[in-house]
Order: C-alpha cells, then sequence, then structure tokens
C-alpha cells in the first residue's frame, strides 16, 4: 500500500473510532445539557481545574462528566494500589465500606456522590455510587480501619501510618502584614493517585469553596482549602497513630461538612469533632481572614485539642503536640531527630524564629521548598527536609526504606489578602521544582518494580496563581 492511501485508510479508521465511540455514549437528556453549561474546566502547569455549582446531584453530575477519565485513572491506580497493600480486592472492600459508610453519610454528600457517579457514566465511565464511596474514603480506609482489621487476621503490631505533610500558620507579630499567612505542601507516593485538582464549587446552600482535592472526591485529602467565610485550611497527618471507630462518621463527610457548613473556626471545629471515628487522624491549622486568627485542631479519636490565637504560629509535621494524644494514642516519639517528623519539626521552629515579623507569600513558598536537614546539619535534600525527598536518601528514617517511592508532591501558601478574594498559589510536582523521572527511578530501583504501570513524571512546573471563577488562564 503506498504511504498516501495508507494514511487514508488509517484517518478513515480514526474517524470510524471516535464516531462509533461517540454512539457508544448515553445521550444527555435536556436538564443534564443545563447542568453542564454551569460548568467549567481547563488545565494550567500541571493542574486541572474545575468550577461546579447548582444542588449536590447537579454540582456532582459536573464532576463525573467533566472528570470522567481522571477518575477512571483515578479508581485504577486505587485499585492497584490496594490489592498490593491488602492482598485483598477491590471489590471486597467497595462491599464492606458502603456497609459501613451509606448510614453515616448524609444526604447532601450521599447525592453528590451519586451524582459524580451518573456524570461519569454519562461520559462512559463504568463506576458505581459504592466504588466512589469507597474512593472517597481510601486514606481512613487503608491506614486506619485496614490495620484494624488486618490484626484480627494475623496478630501483630498495626503498621505505622505514613509521613505525610509539612504545614504552618502565621499571624500577628509573625507576619510582615500582622495577618495570617498560611502554607502547606503534600507528602505521598508518587505512585498514589494525583491530587491536582483546583476545585471551585457554589453549592446551592453553604459557603463557596476553592480547595485542592482528587477528581472524584467530595472532600480534599491532601488538605487545603478556602471558603468564602474567609476561612483558610490545611492539616498534617498525626503519626503513628492507632485507633478507629466503625460507629463514627467518617472523616471524608465531616471534612466536607465542615468546610461547606461553618462561618467561623469554632463551628468548623464543632463540626469535625461531631461523631468523630478517628479516620484519617489529623493535626488541623486555620486561619481566619477577618478576625486575624488562627487556630489548631489536632483530632486524635479518644482526645482532641483545640487552640486559638490572634499573635504566634502553629506547625505541623505529623507530631501531635497535645501530650495524651501523643502518648495515649500514638508510637510517635517526640525528640528523636532521626525521623522526618521530628527532624521537620525542629526545623519549623528554626524557620519562625529567625523570620519572625517578615512571614509573607514569598518566605512560604521558601519554607515548603527548605531543603534543610536538621540531623544532618546541612542542606541536603532527603527523608528528613521541609520538601521531602525520600527517594533521594539512601538511608530513610524510622519505619521507611531507603530510596521509598515518596516525597514532597506540591506546595500551596495563600495569605489573608488572597484568602479574601478566594485566591491562592500553587505548585504541581515536588515544592523545590526538581523533577521526578519515573522510568529513571524504576531502573536505578528495581525493587518497586510493581509501580511500572502506574508510575508517573512530574515534571517541573511553576507557581500559579487559582482563584474562585476563573474562566480562563491568568
Amino acid at each position: 500500500m503506498i504511504p498516501a492511501r495508507r494514511f487514508l485508510v488509517a484517518a478513515l479508521l480514526c474517524l470510524w473510532a471516535d464516531r462509533c465511540l461517540a454512539e457508544l455514549q448515553p445521550s444527555l437528556t435536556p436538564e443534564q445539557q443545563v447542568w453542564l453549561a454551569k460548568a467549567k474546566r481547563s488545565e494550567r502547569a500541571g493542574w486541572v481545574y474545575l468550577h461546579v455549582e447548582g444542588e449536590p446531584r447537579e454540582r456532582g453530575f459536573q464532576h463525573g462528566y467533566l472528570l470522567a477519565k481522571e477518575i477512571a485513572d483515578g479508581l485504577r491506580v486505587s485499585r492497584i494500589e490496594w490489592q498490593h497493600q491488602s492482598a485483598m480486592d477491590w471489590p471486597w472492600l467497595v462491599a464492606r465500606a458502603a456497609a459501613m459508610f451509606v448510614p453515616r453519610i448524609d444526604a447532601e454528600n450521599l447525592a453528590e456522590i451519586g451524582g459524580i457517579a451518573a456524570g461519569a457514566q454519562a461520559a462512559g465511565v463504568n463506576v458505581s455510587r459504592d466504588d466512589l464511596i469507597a474512593y472517597n474514603g481510601i486514606i481512613e480506609l487503608s491506614e486506619y480501619w485496614w490495620p484494624t482489621e488486618l490484626k484480627k487476621i494475623k496478630e501483630g503490631p498495626a503498621p505505622p501510618v505514613r509521613e505525610s505533610c509539612s504545614s504552618f500558620v502565621a499571624t500577628g507579630s509573625w507576619t510582615k502584614d500582622g495577618n495570617f499567612v498560611l502554607g502547606h505542601n503534600t507528602m505521598q507516593g508518587y505512585g498514589d493517585v494525583f491530587p491536582n485538582l483546583i476545585q471551585d464549587i457554589v453549592p446551592s446552600r453553604g459557603h463557596r469553596i476553592l480547595w485542592q482535592t482528587t477528581p472524584g472526591w467530595i472532600h480534599s485529602g491532601t488538605d487545603f482549602f478556602l471558603t468564602s467565610a474567609g476561612i483558610a485550611g490545611s492539616e498534617t497527618t498525626i503519626g503513628d497513630f492507632e485507633g478507629f471507630d466503625t460507629n463514627g462518621v467518617p472523616e471524608f463527610v465531616r471534612m466536607r461538612r465542615a468546610t461547606q457548613d461553618a462561618g467561623s473556626l469554632d463551628e468548623w471545629c464543632d463540626i469535625m469533632k461531631r461523631h468523630n471515628n478517628g479516620g484519617y487522624a489529623n493535626a488541623w491549622l486555620l486561619g481566619d481572614a477577618n478576625t486575624r486568627e488562627i487556630a489548631r485542631l489536632e483530632l486524635g479519636l479518644k482526645y482532641s485539642a483545640w487552640e486559638k490565637k490572634r499573635d504566634g504560629y502553629f506547625i505541623g509535621s505529623n507530631v501531635a503536640e497535645d501530650r495524651r494524644i501523643l502518648l495515649m494514642e500514638t508510637e510517635r516519639k517526640d525528640t528523636d531527630i532521626r525521623l522526618s517528623s521530628v527532624a521537620r519539626r525542629v526545623r519549623w521552629k528554626q524557620l519562625m524564629r529567625d523570620y519572625t515579623g517578615k512571614i509573607d507569600i514569598a518566605l512560604a513558598k521558601r519554607f515548603e521548598a527548605d531543603h534543610f536537614d536538621t540531623w544532618r546539619g546541612k542542606t541536603m535534600p532527603g527523608a528528613r527536609t521541609l520538601c521531602g525527598h525520600f527517594d533521594l536518601d539512601p538511608e530513610g528514617q524510622g519505619h521507611d526504606v531507603p530510596f521509598d517511592c515518596s516525597g514532597t508532591v506540591d506546595a500551596k501558601v495563600v495569605d489573608a489578602a488572597m484568602a479574601k478574594r478566594l485566591a491562592f498559589d500553587a505548585r504541581w510536582g515536588s515544592a523545590c521544582g526538581v523533577p521526578f523521572r519515573a522510568g529513571k527511578f524504576l531502573a536505578s530501583h528495581p525493587q518497586f518494580e510493581w509501580l511500572t504501570d502506574h508510575l508517573r513524571d512530574r515534571p517541573s512546573q511553576p507557581w500559579t496563581t487559582f482563584h474562585a471563577g476563573e474562566t480562563s488562564p491568568k
């Protein structure tokens, strides 16, 4: 066959395939077309930006339809990760998650999850509501519920909760303008689902939300959020935590309700504490742009601690500050500087002291990208640095293995002035901008070959400003 004819045949086959796929897609109803007309999707600097609005099922449908491809990929990755971690299959988890969670999910959240499933189905993705419930709860299921189940099957200690996130919030005499500044980066496995969604949610009831999240989720999960009530927040997990109440309300449900419904820091805290199940036990760092207050909620299972101030700072590095939570609900050592959490805690306090009265957005970006290792006493990116690079560390630390395929995958910063406009700066990829190359990593560390089918590159990306209601890249 001559090249021209071969090209023509190939083109016709492609057109035929596209047409067949389009005909297989279920047609949208007039109502669904109206719903989708209100939503917007764009992509920039490694991020996907999504605007949704309306009633719960309506905005869920917008979400599911416009992010169907990403949701399908996220579920695929979650299945692989779950089955590798637990040796149990995904349907087994879905059935148990639905039985445990559905009676404890409020009607609005349940309707939104159902809408996401319907939207994804309309776009040709085979996903059920119960799949999405397990997907939304995967952090608390895999790291809090499953260890308790595993202990019933196999005697021995529960696996430790993974180190994740470096965050701070400061206000008053500690910041340049006297109002709050907040920074956060996410540490996770490089093979995990990409939390690269910036979502702008305008609900029919409650406060508008701008946050970082994962396609298919109704909560943030990473967590970094702003609301039209003037509240900004982040969290870091409480390391080596153990405890879970199957009769409590899932964390992903409480987090969404608190963020959408709360009009103050105290109200946000109250909602999070109500019917707490211990899942995804975190230290939440919050700021109020209207009152200049900052707060920290450390939420375990049996114990919690709540503190507010108008002058000072709070930091998060996976060490519980409340002694009851630290000693009664974790196995964490708070003085062993060989541990990532303790080394980062020391570094946060150094930075707060050294830059008192100067902290602003520019410094927040520098803090989140910091590579000073307080145990080694020198700048050396690795497991103990605020911008974590476990994959570069030949020693590992604590319970982590050498060259673990994990580290910092993003960074976000906001001050009170930006929070009032529902805007923040974000960087996808490592907070410092160093790229991660999947092929190069696997070639050097073949012990992680099980990641081959879903480990992806994270190229260097620039800092980018996102805001609620944007219609085009700024």
